[in-house]
């Protein structure tokens, strides 16, 4: 191997994990959001949630496929932020994608804001509550017409709402 060729190599690695900073923001074309950002301290989070959820929600972590109770929830209602309760998907939009995490087709207009993860080197698209700033999950394009997404959540991350109760009030 030559001398260039290993010190390209080195200098391209070397600039791989500044990448992300270049895709910060919006990624998908989403409209900037009304929803006042809450600035609460991972702290406080962590006294309200589990620790299961605290570590998918804020530190970004995944749950086990089928591990929640959310995978098979077929009730008419709304899936709402397990930390804040912003309400992110109406159940109209979720469907069975046998991936073992909730999927939906769409979220609530302006309830989720999305960035590029290189997380495992190719780049796929994260999403995260507008509100309170919680890890749910990615989006991939290999969903269902019409708009082909699937909005892959973490159950833990999700509390749901049947139709017939009220929304909670928000966290603030």
């Amino acid at each position: 191997m030559k001398r260039r060729t290993v010190l390209q190599t080195l200098a391209v690695a070397a600039a791989l994990p500044l990448i992300p900073a270049c895709f910060r923001g919006n990624v998908i074309g989403e409209a900037a959001s009304p929803i006042t950002p809450l600035n609460k301290p991972h702290e406080e989070w962590r006294k309200l949630l589990s620790s299961r959820a605290y570590e998918i929600l804020f530190e970004e972590a995944t749950e086990r496929p089928e591990s929640s109770n959310l995978v098979y929830e077929d009730r008419e209602g709304t899936f709402i932020c397990a930390a804040c309760y912003l309400p992110l998907f109406d159940s109209a939009h979720k469907y069975e994608s046998w991936t073992g995490w909730p999927s939906f087709t769409q979220p609530i207009p302006g309830h989720i804001a999305t960035k590029l993860d290189f997380k495992l080197i190719k780049p796929r698209t994260e999403y995260h509550c507008v509100r309170c700033g919680g890890h749910q999950g990615h989006v991939f394009k290999d969903g269902p017409p019409p708009r082909g997404e699937r909005w892959c959540n973490n159950g833990y991350a999700l509390n749901f709402v049947s139709g017939g109760e009220p929304l909670p009030m928000l966290r603030s």
